[in-house]
């Protein structure tokens, strides 16, 4: 099981990885959103705002009304973003949780 600090770490590396990309997907993947990212073996959330193909705001702490509501492990998480597990397939596999409607899943599954 990943630590919280390494999740944190995890979430932090992912959004600089969007945020450098960001420009090229801000004009197909226009969201602005409120997100929460739940890890469920650790009891613990993460909350913040997709924004033009990036995450920002990353803070800890549940966020009940965000529109995009991900939910998943500490070790999947940190799987996700060394590139060892892919989300489409973890998705459809059930081993994440992804609560949003359907046209912010279609451009989710862009920048994931």
């Amino acid at each position: 099981m990943a630590t919280v600090e390494e999740c944190r770490q995890a979430l932090d590396t992912l959004s600089e990885r969007m945020a450098a990309h960001a420009a090229e997907l801000s004009s197909t993947v226009n969201l602005d959103r409120r997100m929460v990212l739940r890890l469920r073996d650790l009891g613990v959330a993460f909350r913040g705002r997709m924004n033009d193909g990036a995450i920002t705001e990353i803070e800890p702490g549940d966020d009940p009304k965000a529109r995009i509501q991900i939910e998943l492990t500490s070790d999947d998480l940190v799987a996700m973003v060394d590139g060892q597990l892919d989300f489409a397939r973890s998705w459809a596999a059930g081993r994440v949780s992804v609560k949003a409607n359907v046209l912010d899943l279609l451009k989710l599954r862009k920048l994931l």
